[in-house]
């Protein structure tokens, strides 16, 4: 997994699977936060999310109140959250 940081955009390359990744994304959108209350997240090519992601990011929308945009590039995870209830809460479109 590879993680470009441009102001407020988080671009995402390869499979977010392991709690390592979870780690590492979790780090570097706490780095975007401290400045932004808007964050732009392009999921490139991932198949899937883990829950930790999943629950890290509903809490930054829920209780820390960051506008989250998602582009989703894979159609499976695009349905994947749709099947969740969580297009309308990541405002999640395909790239």
């Amino acid at each position: 997994m590879e993680i470009l940081i441009s102001s407020n955009i988080v671009t995402i390359k390869g499979n977010m699977k392991s709690i390592s990744d979870f780690q590492v994304i979790k780090q570097n959108i706490d780095d975007v936060i401290v400045n932004n209350k808007s964050l732009i997240i392009n999921i490139v090519d991932s198949l899937s999310i883990t829950s930790s992601i999943i629950g890290y990011l509903n809490k930054l929308v829920l209780k820390d109140s960051i506008d989250i945009h998602m582009s989703i590039g894979d159609e499976q995870l695009l349905h994947l959250l749709d099947d969740l209830n969580l297009v309308s809460t990541f405002k999640a479109k395909k790239a």
